[in-house]
């Protein structure tokens, strides 16, 4: 029990005695890093440098007197010893309050305000144009009083004053007299100065800009050599503008090696500068020329037509005369030249006729609601069939479209060989052909039929002004109105049938003459023109400063 007792009491009085010590730590190094806070701002006034976490707080204490003895005053440009000055007692700083980047001393001592003046009037005695002004200081403000010659020579004195240590303020009462002599003759001594060092810059200067053209030189000969830059690339376009690149890039590079040899390097980077920002409202300017020379050169890498392909861009049909690096040059079916720019064509629709040279052209013919339209098919198949021009494969074809009131219409679609074949001729000639193959097989075609009706008031109105005119006049009238007299349906049809016969047969023996006649064959030749084709090879073989950009050893796409 005892035992039990004196443990007890042992554990207890250890962990007391830890307390006490764990709260005697705390509180000796709140107080030593206090401590060490107070006199850091006490040796920061005093112009002292102290080192955290090295001195302890006895240390710091112990050498506070011998502080003073190793200072140095900074005064303008120049260090002074502590030694020489005297050594008062640190005055209380208000901190907060500051000017030019120094604290304001609220005890200043007439010492340090004759060291300031004298400071300054010696800087400004080996300054040319500054030996005029005066300078007083009191309480730490510089007064400047005296003349200058001009603006620049009094903000130079102010500025100077202001680079002093223990400086408060600086009171600008300069007098600028802006004599014309002095400020001649000061601008004349600098330009003379500067005509000086460029002439005894000039033999570097030459050397710079030899070097420069030599290097220029190498560059627009190496871009010259068409034939290495081909060989490289078989595109054109790339080709060119790989050597386009590299004659920019030894240009820049002789640029920067004149420029380095004459001590400019800071012009280069001037000129970068000012270049981009050019650059890039030259871009916002000229966006859309940007855009047409990317497209430029997909379509050279693409190849999407060859020079003499039968094309349509969006609608504009014609013959592919060039590929140039703004625009795709085409001979238009009527002869003319059209030019398009080459980012309308990258981003719109081409229609390609020569890639495949068979092509379907198709019509439509309608026969009589009571004839046959298989019937009719046969016929009108069987005539094509007979025209040379028409593909046995494809197969031409004829449907039936649409079933009409008076009529059940016909689609034939007919395919040729356009490289060797007008089509538009093609196409004239098969839809005569097969007219005339129906009609003399007994089908007819009608036209639209309009019934016109008339109320009995107005028939006799006619009647009655018909027989009056002609009693007055006694001659015939130009208008003549029969009434309508009923006639069996039969025999209408038979009159207007018998009639359309003879109208047929008539038409065709005058057609039958006509065509017996000289240079009717032109008419029925379905070859195409050789007239158009022969402007476009003079387009293609007529020299032009821009590059062709096709190329039919570049692959197409």
């Amino acid at each position: 029990m005892a035992t039990y007792i004196d443990r007890s009491i042992i554990r207890s009085s250890i962990k007391a005695w830890g307390q006490m010590l764990l709260l005697l730590s705390i509180l000796f190094s709140f107080s030593a890093h206090a401590a060490s806070e107070e006199i850091s701002g006490i040796a920061a006034a005093l112009g002292v440098e102290t080192t955290e976490g090295v001195e302890t707080t006895e240390e710091i204490v112990s050498n506070d007197n011998s502080a003073t003895s190793e200072n140095e005053t900074l005064t303008g440009d120049t260090t002074e010893p502590a030694s020489s000055l005297p050594t008062p007692a640190p005055p209380p700083v208000i901190s907060g309050e500051s000017t030019n980047n120094a604290q304001i001393e609220t005890t200043p001592t007439p010492q340090k305000d004759n060291d300031i003046r004298q400071r300054i009037s010696g800087i400004f005695s080996e300054i040319e144009g500054l030996q005029a002004v005066n300078v007083s200081v009191t309480q730490g403000v510089v007064t400047l009083t005296g003349e200058t010659a001009n603006e620049k020579k009094a903000q130079q004195a102010i500025n100077l004053t202001n680079r002093l240590t223990d400086v408060v303020t600086v009171e600008d009462r300069i007098n600028r007299t802006l004599d014309v002599q002095e400020n001649v003759s000061t601008v004349y001594q600098g330009l003379k100065a500067q005509v000086t060092n460029l002439v005894k810059a000039l033999p570097l200067l030459l050397v710079g800009i030899v070097i420069f053209a030599l290097v220029a030189w190498f560059g627009s000969w190496l871009s010259n050599r068409k034939k290495m830059w081909q060989r490289l690339t078989p595109n054109p376009f790339v080709a060119e503008l790989l050597s386009q690149t590299v004659k920019v890039i030894f240009i820049i590079f002789g640029l920067i090696l004149g420029l380095s040899l004459i001590g400019a390097e800071t012009i280069l980077g001037t000129l970068l500068g000012g270049a981009g920002v050019i650059g890039i409202a030259v871009g916002f300017a000229v966006k859309d020329t940007i855009e047409n020379y990317i497209a430029s050169l997909m379509l050279s890498i693409r190849q999407p037509f060859r020079a003499r392909d039968h094309i349509v861009i969006n609608g504009q049909e014609g013959i592919v005369v060039r590929l140039t690096s703004r625009a795709t040059i085409l001979m238009t079916l009527d002869g003319n030249q059209l030019r398009i720019p080459n980012a309308e064509v990258f981003k719109g629709t081409i229609l390609n006729y020569t890639k495949n040279p068979e092509r379907r052209f198709t019509f439509e013919l309608g026969v009589d609601a009571n004839d046959d339209p298989l019937a009719a098919i046969k016929v009108g198949l069987d005539a094509i069939h007979t025209l040379a021009f028409v593909l046995d494969e494809p197969k031409a074809i004829a449907v039936i479209t649409n079933v009409g009131d008076s009529n059940i219409v016909l689609e034939f679609q007919v395919w040729v060989d356009q490289s060797e074949t007008d089509f538009a001729k093609a196409r004239s000639i098969a839809i005569r052909e097969t007219k005339h193959a129906l009609e003399d097989k007994g089908f007819s075609l009608p036209e639209p039929i309009y019934r016109l009706r008339f109320n009995n008031k107005l028939e006799k109105a006619f009647e009655h002004m018909q027989s009056s005119v002609s009693n007055a006049n006694n001659i015939q009238s130009d208008m003549t109105i029969t009434p309508t007299i009923p006639k069996p349906a039969e025999t209408n049809q038979v009159n207007e049938s018998h009639i359309d016969d003879q109208d047929k047969k008539q038409a065709k023996a005058r057609a039958k003459t006509i065509l017996q006649g000289r240079s009717a064959n032109e008419v029925l030749d379905a070859r195409p023109d050789d007239k158009l084709m022969e402007k476009v090879e003079q387009e293609i073989a007529q020299s032009s400063d821009e590059t062709d950009l096709l190329n039919n050893n570049s692959p197409q796409e």
